[in-house]
């Protein structure tokens, strides 16, 4: 008459389930920190459990509870007097007071709803207070265990909450609870998606906006993360042992248990409110988190793309904020190297733990990565995996690239780890340099206090021949580049376009504008020139205001210019690889040379570019000062009179040494339908006075001597 046993069902596939219990309304209320049950008859039986002390009834607990038959049957009333009533302590009752309190109203018939919730803290109570069929018909343990196998274990999320109040409870202790939500569990997962019926979680992103048909195989991985550690990682292994799901799912449920309960260290926001806690808060979420960690590291599965890299790079980011062990890191580094090809440059950013605002970056965890797919491409493998491994090749480079840019922005990153940083990367995974050019730059814009050196140290890595051209055409504009870069640019743009056959008419607008624009530069520069270059040469440079002098040739060029055009039978003999390959080794030796003063290497490229727009090579000669120096660079550099891109070498005849009073070029022209003819330039010498004044040149130095790669900036060209 105290209980009424009804189970209510409702939406069985949609809401969880629930048992109601007994009829009569709630009457216990609390009065000064004492909880009381309303009733005309006096308390007779005090109960305390852990703070809360309950004022009751001997009749209706006694009938049901076993445990305190036994501990009120001493203290009967005598001679029919009325005793005081009887303390008694249940301070280690399992789920506490709450759980008591549902005991207590199930024994007066007060209505009770027991749901999977609530049912562990319940189901323990009873048991410890022995509410046993033994003691009373109908009692409270067999309607729980009637409750638990036809409801709760029929259920998919009813065992998964069972499963986690049991464990916050009693742990692997109640196996009688514990086992059997685990294998319910197990048998739903192994179920085939499309016999799915039940409730269940998925908030993927974008998910619910679609019209679905059918169940998706990972269905179950949400639900599950609810569970603890070491819940979850005996669910899982027993999911594992049955081989019917494939890695990918296993590396899925992890993904989503990981995203669930360990933080994002990229997550600033997150991180500094952490930050505001008490250390030992901090400690002990940090030591629940390493844990968390290194168990989900230990169930990786070791199939090829079970997980994705960029997860791998995310438990590694982890790994770093909460001090795993070297074990784990180091297995993470291993599994993450072998797919960085999957990786976007902010996963390589491995925030150091105690780092300011902006954060400090570990580069060497990244360098670590970066080190062992290096290593895993080097290894022999068939060529289906080679030309797969030459594809990850080109997209870890552009990875690294953008990685390098990020971290270029840290105000104190050092330019030798920068430089150490770029150069992990080999030359032949770098199809461009686009990236590369873009990081430097970036690190130059966010470092304005650089030295020369560095600058040159860090413009040192770009392969101009790599650029695009927009890019080229961007750094040559760009005033935070070397001048010897922008002039080795200069050299590659003017190259690449004679190789194309264009006109000389479609880079004059380029290349006078990068001209103007190293001359203003050139004004703003407080500091002497650089020394020249510690190697020998045979040229002798004359020395002395190059601006004036250059000036004052120019305006001597455009008065004695005379030209006469004869055209030259034969065709000259075509260049091999290993003559192509000396002219511009001495194209940068020439640049080396000419390094004494900026006006020297302007003049070099004023004359390269009305070389292409005129074809008149004798226009060397007139920069009488440096005639030896420009005529050994006629020599080097190919013949620009021949429009369908064939080259004709120079023969150069010098007099100055002689009484001949005048020099002469002889200049064979291409076979070729070239419109501009090259013929023999006279020039007859000046005044006597200016004769005596000028200093003989020396011997032309030999062109197809070696340029070695030792020199400060050594043969940026090659």
């Amino acid at each position: 008459m105290y209980e009424s046993f009804l189970i209510k069902d409702i939406k069985k596939f949609f809401t969880m389930k629930y048992m109601k219990l007994g009829t009569k309304p709630d009457t216990f209320y609390t009065e000064e920190a004492v909880r009381s049950v309303l009733s005309d008859v006096p308390a007779d039986l005090i109960i305390h459990v852990n703070n809360t002390k309950y004022q009751l009834h001997k009749f209706p607990l006694l009938l049901k509870c076993g445990l305190l038959q036994r501990l009120c049957s001493d203290d009967d009333g005598v001679d029919g007097v009325d005793a005081a009533p009887v303390p008694v302590a249940l301070h280690d009752i399992p789920g506490g007071e709450e759980a008591f309190e549902l005991c207590a109203k199930f024994c007066y018939g007060i209505s009770i709803n027991i749901g999977a919730g609530n049912f562990v803290a319940a189901a323990l109570a009873a048991r410890f207070l022995r509410m046993t069929e033994a003691v009373a018909k109908g009692n409270l343990v067999a309607k729980l265990d009637s409750f638990f196998d036809s409801c709760i274990l029929q259920g998919w999320k009813d065992p998964i909450a069972a499963l986690t109040a049991a464990w916050r409870i009693s742990g692997w202790s109640e196996s009688r609870i514990v086992q059997p939500c685990v294998d319910a569990i197990v048998e739903k997962i192994l179920t085939p998606p499309s016999k799915v019926t039940w409730s269940y979680t998925y908030t993927r992103p974008g998910y619910a906006k679609k019209a679905h048909q059918s169940v998706p195989k990972d269905w179950w991985t949400e639900d599950v993360s609810e569970l603890d550690i070491d819940v979850f990682r005996s669910l899982l292994s027993t999911v594992r042992a049955a081989r019917l799901l494939p890695p990918p799912l296993i590396g899925e449920a992890l993904h989503v248990y990981a995203c669930k309960h360990l933080p994002d260290p990229l997550n600033h926001a997150a991180a500094a409110a952490t930050a505001n806690g008490q250390s030992s808060e901090l400690e002990t979420a940090a030591a629940k988190q390493r844990r968390v960690l290194e168990t989900i590291v230990t169930m990786i599965p070791g199939d090829a793309g079970a997980v994705t890299g960029r997860f791998l790079l995310r438990l590694l980011r982890v790994a770093s904020y909460v001090g795993a062990s070297p074990s784990t890191r180091a297995q993470l580094v291993r599994q993450a190297g072998a797919q960085l090809d999957e990786a976007r440059a902010v996963d390589l950013l491995v925030p150091m733990p105690s780092s300011s605002d902006p954060p400090a970056y570990d580069v060497g965890a990244a360098e670590a990565v970066l080190e062992h797919f290096l290593a895993l491409f080097q290894r022999p493998a068939p060529p289906d995996e080679r030309r797969r491994m030459s594809a990850a090749m080109e997209k870890v480079a552009r990875t690294f690239d953008e990685y390098l840019r990020a971290v270029a922005l840290h105000a104190d990153f050092p330019v030798g780890k920068f430089v150490d940083l770029a150069e992990c990367l080999p030359d032949i995974a770098r199809n461009d340099h686009d990236g590369l050019y873009h990081a430097i730059d970036t690190y130059l814009k966010e470092h304005p206090e650089l030295s020369k050196a560095d600058k040159k140290r860090l413009c040192r890595m770009i392969d101009c021949r790599k650029l695009s051209p927009d890019v080229r055409a961007q750094a040559i504009s760009n005033d935070r580049m070397p001048l010897r870069t922008i002039v080795q640019l200069l050299f590659v743009e003017q190259e690449r376009a004679m190789g194309g056959g264009g006109a000389s008419g479609s880079n004059s607008a380029v290349a006078p504008d990068a001209i103007a624009m190293l001359a203003a530069r050139k004004e703003k520069e407080d500091e002497p020139p650089a020394p020249a270059a510690d190697h020998k040469s045979d040229v002798h440079r004359p020395r002395g205001d190059h601006g004036e002098r250059a000036r004052a040739d120019g305006a001597a060029m455009t008065r004695s210019l005379s030209a006469s055009t004869t055209k030259t039978a034969g065709a000259a003999a075509p260049r091999t690889a290993e003559s192509r390959g000396s002219r511009m080794r001495n194209k940068g030796k020439v640049l080396d040379e000419a390094g004494d003063g900026l006006v020297g290497i302007l003049l070099v490229a004023a004359l390269f570019i009305l070389l292409i727009a005129d074809g008149a090579a004798a226009l060397f000669l007139l920069y009488r000062p440096q005639a030896p120096a420009i005529a050994m660079m006629a020599v080097q550099l190919p013949s620009f009179a021949s429009c369908n891109g064939t080259v004709s070498d120079f023969a150069v005849t010098s007099s100055a040494a002689s009484s001949s009073p005048v020099q002469t070029i002889t200049v064979p022209a291409s076979a070729g339908p070239s419109p501009a003819a090259v013929g023999a330039v006279a020039l007859q010498q000046e005044q006597p006075q200016q004769q005596q004044q000028q200093v003989a040149a020396p011997p032309v130095m030999e062109v197809d001597s070696p340029v070695t790669g030792d020199e400060e900036d050594g043969g940026g060209f090659v």
